[in-house]
Order: structure tokens, then C-alpha cells, then sequence
């Protein structure tokens, strides 16, 4: 038998002409509504995001028709995925039929939707809509009846749900009518291969054949008007992210997680430095607001919006465009809120989680910028003394910085200034060289690297901070006078190789600083340590302990630096019981965004939430290869009351007492 079926039936071909002349509408309308909105994102400065462009049309395709970025979160995620590849299926379906109709028949009378092929096409189309009509069910009943805290409902939603429940809804009720006519009983083998439209089909089989044909009439052009309003519908409203979101993934940032643009502070044209109006903005910062879902999965990882603190990556990406396509003269940095900026640590979970490639972060950082250095604003009187000191002395504790190196007086290292060669130099950073506790950190990777065999250099009282802190907070100026002299001194000992046991230096000279022209190796001591023990130029006596793991935001979702200090733990014979908020879904510990530096006044506090966490596994010990993590959480327990109950420990301490002498 060839199974097909008539195309058009009922309606007849009359129908053709009027049909693509409201689709024709469709299509300028939809035009002219994109074409207001670009030149909306052209009030923005240019940026280059076209560079490599078959890397990034594969990563379009891969994460557009994947929907990879969507499943992160499994079952919300899941449910959209499926949603997305039953709507893709089903508009495929449409394709062909017109390629059918408008094209192959008339062309070359072929006629391709039939036999085998028209069968699985039929099934294939109809369990798509069943799906589809699932999952958007299942987002009604989340949205409307058990709607998540923190999220917004809007007219948009309202009629964006309505329109596709009428749409399927009267694409089955028109199937059922057909069917019942021409298959229920004339072909019910047929009929087997759409069995959501057979079961329609026997629902209205009691109607007349005419009472049928009428109703298959009335429901077509119903059909057909109603998705013609949702495709008008899609530049007006935010269901535009069908085709701004996975244009998205074309105009991502590549370069490596957390650049920020380093400014010509010498430009003669420059008339102010950062953002605090809408054409400070990058059309990428506009075009992101147009790509956001509101999905608000950004806002669910932040620790900020976590803690009660005005804070939400969502809302400053949104207030953005409503700036841009409400209010465009609007101060950028009045609607946001400066509280809301300040409380940003910089931690990247809204961008690690966020499905659509928006760019929060350095939206954040350029705003601060304005505030900094056109303004001279820090959120407190705290943090302008530790930038002040770090302008005198090169570190925010305001110590004479002729005492940076002391920590290793009695130690077995090499200071550049001395001569001699070194196979690595250690870069100690501000915590490690002034930090009492820190400093302890830094005596034991010393001994760490003196029973591997390893020689070891410090720049010692010519060490400056490495800027990080001083940057994220928006001060572009001092961090690039620290970066020069730090850069003019590494390169003038001809160093190779440099390790740190901050993951912010870590990110600041191996990442930023060769925008300013240094090209050496950096590494985290934690690889380094790893790589020691695994090729046995570092020898432990492994003893049994249980702890939990914090993953520092600059290493595990900055560097996807996750499973390495996991095995230097497990060599040193610790049993790792996890806490839920780990590896890039892990939780920060409130000190990124040069947060550290500033008291944490609004809201509860990060470090303690982090800790209870921690207390949660039931493990005894913390343990953390950050500088700023450990005095965090130093602090959040004292704070916290959980003396007693838990106890921070860097990894190196880990180590350094389980070396096999």
C-alpha cells in the first residue's frame, strides 16, 4: 500500500495564495521589529565578535540544536530541551510539505511524503507534538502553580503559553477531523502512525462527515492565524530568544574565562574611563539583554543574591535593556544600584550556569570602573585605606614593603636579586608575605619544593601586589602600575616558570598580564603539586583523614583546575566527602571582586553560608588552596559559631606532614 496523504485536504490548493501573502506579512513585520531592536544594540561601541568564525558557527550549531548549555540544569533543562527539539521537528515537518507542495511537485512531480517515509514522518511529527504539549504543561504547572522563588512572571508569558497550547491543541484537532474522514475507517493501518491524532480522530468520530469538514475548515485557518501571531509575536516580546539566544553562541566572548579589557589610560581621545551610560556600553552588553531567557539560573548561583544582597545577574542585565529600549538617557549605575555592584565577588557562576552566553561580570567591572576612577567611590572606607596602602607600600596591609620577603629568612630559597639560577620562582602575593597565617602557607611550599628537589626563587621585598584585587574593585590605574613593575622585574631575572599559591595572581600573570607583555609559564601550586607526585619527584607518607574540598572560584570555574588538588589529597590518604555546591557549580567563598578587602555589610555572609556547608558533609576539615578562602573562612567560623566543630586547613599543611624524609 503507498501510504501518503492529500496535502490540503479539505481546504483545497485555493488556499496557497493567501496563505504566503499573510506568511509574506508575517516575515516584514517580524523584519521591521528586529531592525528597531538592532538599531537599539548599534547605540553601543563597537566589538569585534566575527573573528574565527568556523569555530564559532560550530559552537552556534553544537550548543543552538544540542541545547548543552540548556541541560545544566537537569530537569528544568531536560524538560526545554525536548520542548526545542519537538518544535524544531515539527517545523521541519511544515519545511517539508511546502518543499513538497511549492516545489518538487511542480517542478519535477515528485512527490517524496509517501511509503515508509510518509510513515515515519507521520509518527515521528505526532509524538513530537505530544511532547512538546508535555513539556509546555509541565512549564505551566512550574510557572503559575509552583513558581520557584525569584521568578518573574510576565504578560509575555501569558500569552506566549497561550498561543502554543492553541496552536497544537487545534494542529491535533485538525489531524483528528481529517483522520476521522479518511482513516479511521478507509485506512486505519494509516491511522496507527499518528496515534495522538487517532485518538482525536475517535473523539469526533460521532460528528457528521459535513459537521467534520466544516470544523476541519474553521480550525485550518485558526490554526494557521494563530501561528502566524506567534511568529509575529517574536521580536515584541521575549520570546525573541528563539533566534537572539542562539545567535548568542556566535558572538561569544573566546578568550579565556574572566578577560577584561585592558584600557588605554594614555588615549587622547579618551574623555572618561568605564560605563555609566548607554553608549559606554558594548552592542554586545545591549544584544545580551535581548538573549537573556529569564530563566534566572544566574541568580540561583549567585552567592550574593544567596545572602540577601541587592545583587541579582539577571535584574542588571535586564534593567540594561530596559535602559536601552525605555529610558536610554538613564544613569546605567543609579538604575542598577551601586550596592548591587559592589556586592559582586566576581565568582563567574552566573556566567558558568547562564544557557545563554550572557556576559555578566565584566558589566559589573566596567560600571565599578566608572565609579572608581571617574568618581573615586569604593564601597567603603575600608577599602580606600587598602588601596591607599597598596599605592604606598605595594600591599593593601600598609607594611613597609622592605619586609615582604621576611617569611623566608630561614629558609632554603633564592632571592633574584641575590643571582643564581632557580628552576621556578615563587610569586608569594600580599596574604603569603604579610599574612601570619598565610605565611605559614608560603614556608610550606618552600619545604614542599625543597624535598622535591626543587629550586626555588622569590622576588622577595621587590614582589608588589599582583593588582587583582585593586582591578576588580575598578581601579584600572593602580592595578597597571603594580603590573609593570611586577612584569619589568620578572623579566629582567628572566624567569620561565612561575608558581603561586594565590589562584588570583595565578589568574592576574597568567592571563592579564600577558596583555601587557608577559609571555611565562604560570601554575597553580596545586597542579605543580600534583604533577610533583605524580612522576615521584615528591614522596608522601599518606595518613587516613576525612574532609570536605572548596573549590576557589579563580581555580575550579576560572581554570577548570578541579580534579588535581582532589588526587594531591587522595595521595596524602584523605577520603573527600563532597559538598553539593562543587567543582563549577561550587559556592564562593566571598572574597573574589576584591571583596576581601571590604566588609561585608548587607545581608548575611557569604563565608559563613559557605561553612555551614562545609559543616554539612560531617567532615572535620576544610580545606582550601586559596589565600583569600582560607581567611574567609578563618573568619566565618569564628563568626559563624562553629569553633570546635570545623577546621580550615590550606593543602600544603596537608602535605607538608605527610613528606617522606
Amino acid at each position: 500500500m503507498n501510504f501518503t496523504r492529500e496535502i490540503y485536504w479539505n481546504v483545497g490548493h485555493g488556499v496557497v495564495l493567501p496563505m504566503y501573502m499573510f506568511a509574506a506579512l508575517t516575515v516584514a513585520i517580524v523584519i521591521y521589529g528586529f531592525i528597531r531592536r538592532i538599531r537599539v544594540y548599534r547605540q553601543g561601541k563597537p566589538l569585534q565578535r566575527l573573528d574565527h568564525l568556523f569555530t564559532r558557527i560550530l559552537r552556534a550549531v553544537k550548543r543552538g540544536l544540542g541545547q548543552l548549555r540548556v541541560m545544566l540544569v537537569k530537569l528544568p533543562g531536560i524538560a526545554h530541551a525536548l520542548m526545542f527539539w519537538g518544535i524544531l521537528l515539527l517545523f521541519t515537518g511544515t519545511v517539508l510539505v511546502l518543499i513538497q507542495v511549492d516545489f518538487t511537485k511542480p517542478l519535477f512531480n515528485l512527490d517524496f511524503l509517501k511509503g515508509s517515509f510518509y510513515l515515519a514522518f507521520s509518527l515521528i511529527l505526532d509524538l513530537a507534538g505530544a511532547v512538546v504539549i508535555i513539556m509546555l504543561c509541565g512549564f505551566i504547572v512550574r510557572r503559575y502553580f509552583y513558581k520557584p522563588k525569584g521568578l518573574v512572571t510576565t504578560r509575555d508569558d501569558y500569552l506566549i503559553a497561550g498561543l502554543l497550547i492553541a496552536i497544537l491543541l487545534t494542529a491535533f484537532l485538525i489531524e483528528g477531523a481529517r483522520m476521522a474522514v479518511t482513516e479511521l475507517e478507509n485506512n486505519p493501518t494509516l491511522a496507527l502512525y499518528s496515534p495522538v491524532g487517532l485518538l482525536v480522530a475517535r473523539l469526533l468520530s460521532g460528528l457528521s462527515e459535513s459537521t467534520l469538514r466544516e470544523l476541519h475548515k474553521i480550525l485550518w485557518w485558526t490554526h494557521f492565524f494563530l501561528a502566524m501571531s506567534l511568529i509575529v509575536a517574536i521580536p515584541f516580546t521575549k520570546l525573541r530568544h528563539l533566534l537572539t539566544t542562539p545567535i548568542n553562541y556566535l558572538f561569544a566572548d573566546l578568550r579565556e574565562k574572566g578577560s577584561l579589557e585592558t584600557i588605554n589610560l594614555e588615549a587622547a581621545d579618551a574623555d572618561h574611563f568605564g560605563v555609566s551610560t548607554l553608549p559606554d556600553l558594548t552592542w554586545k552588553d545591549i544584544y545580551d539583554a535581548d538573549a537573556c531567557t529569564s530563566c534566572k539560573r544566574c541568580q540561583d548561583r549567585c552567592p550574593a543574591w544567596n545572602t540577601d544582597k541587592p545583587l541579582s545577574p539577571m535584574k542588571v542585565v535586564q534593567q540594561i535593556g530596559e535602559v536601552a529600549f525605555k529610558n536610554p538617557q538613564a544613569n546605567l549605575i543609579d538604575t542598577i544600584t551601586k550596592d548591587a555592584l559592589w556586592a559582586c565577588t566576581t565568582c563567574y557562576a552566573c556566567q558558568e550556569i547562564c544557557p545563554a552566553d550572557i556576559e555578566q561580570v565584566n558589566k559589573i567591572l566596567e560600571m565599578r570602573r566608572y565609579l572608581v576612577l571617574m568618581q573615586g567611590e569604593f564601597p567603603g572606607g575600608e577599602v580606600m585605606s587598602a588601596v591607599n596602602n597598596t599605592e604606598v607600600n605595594g600591599n593593601p596591609f600598609g607594611l613597609a614593603f622592605a619586609s615582604r620577603g621576611d617569611w623566608a629568612n630561614d629558609l632554603d630559597v633564592q632571592r633574584m636579586a641575590d643571582g643564581g639560577k632557580v628552576d621556578i620562582l615563587y610569586f608569594a602575593g600580599c596574604y603569603a608575605s604579610f599574612d601570619k597565617r598565610n605565611q605559614d602557607v608560603a614556608r610550606n611550599f618552600i619545604k614542599i619544593c625543597n624535598s622535591a628537589g626543587i629550586k626555588v626563587g622569590i622576588l622577595g621585598k621587590e614582589e608588589k601586589c599582583c593588582g587583582e584585587p585593586e582591578r576588580k574593585l575598578g581601579n584600572e590605574y593602580l592595578y597597571q602600575t603594580l603590573a609593570a613593575e611586577n612584569i619589568k622585574k620578572i623579566k629582567a631575572y628572566g624567569v620561565s616558570h612561575i608558581v603561586t599559591t594565590c589562584p588570583h595572581c595565578f589568574n592576574t600573570l597568567g592571563r592579564d598580564y600577558r596583555e601587557m607583555g608577559l609571555d611565562v609559564q604560570v601554575e597553580h601550586y596545586s597542579t605543580f603539586l600534583d604533577r610533583l607526585i605524580s612522576q615521584g619527584a615528591l614522596h608522601l607518607k599518606p595518613q587516613s583523614f576525612d574532609c570536605t574540598y572548596h573549590d576557589s572560584c579563580y581555580i575550579g570555574r576560572y581554570q577548570g583546575i578541579i580534579q588535581e588538588p582532589r588526587s594531591v589529597l587522595a595521595a596524602a590518604g584523605g577520603s573527600i566527602k563532597e559538598m553539593d555546591k562543587r567543582g563549577l557549580n561550587g559556592f564562593c567563598c566571598g572574597g573574589g571582586g576584591g571583596r576581601v578587602l571590604a566588609e561585608e555589610k548587607l545581608g548575611r555572609r557569604i563565608n559563613v553560608e559557605r561553612v555551614k556547608m562545609a559543616q554539612a558533609t560531617g567532615a572535620p576539615l576544610l580545606v582550601s588552596n586559596c589565600p583569600f578562602c582560607l581567611t574567609m573562612f578563618e573568619d566565618g567560623i569564628k563568626t559563624g559559631g562553629s569553633e570546635g566543630k570545623l577546621q580550615v586547613r590550606d593543602l600544603t599543611e596537608i602535605i607538608v606532614e605527610r613528606i617522606s624524609q
